[in-house]
């Protein structure tokens, strides 16, 4: 089993959760963040002030999947989150060793 981590824009989230959905992903948690790349922030005015907004809003989806399905999972996200801009966001994928359900204590694969 693998874990998805993909830090996406805010108002991508639909897109890439019907689009995950559509492939059998039947759940997922998603995270509201802060952040910067290397778009390093941006400058906003407001009434007439400038301001320098740091960090940038953003949303991190984490999904877990079976190891056949990742690529399929990952290829989703890829589609439906970019934009072709700085910022599009990125996708970090790590190996899951156990996962238990807390309410029966299930383990494994039956858990997703």
């Amino acid at each position: 089993m693998k874990r998805i981590e993909a830090t996406i824009n805010l108002f991508k989230l639909d897109e890439v959760r019907d689009a995950l959905n559509e492939i059998g992903i039947q759940g997922m948690t998603v995270t509201k963040v802060d952040g910067f790349g290397r778009q390093e922030g941006h400058i906003e005015f407001y009434r007439a002030a400038k301001n320098n907004i740091d960090f940038i809003p953003k949303v991190r989806l984490e999904v877990i999947a079976e190891n056949g399905l990742v690529e399929k999972v990952v290829k989703t996200i890829q589609d439906k989150a970019k934009t072709g801009e700085i910022g599009d966001g990125q996708i970090f994928i790590s190996t899951l060793d156990q996962v238990i359900r807390i309410r029966t204590g299930e383990t494994g694969e039956t858990v997703i």
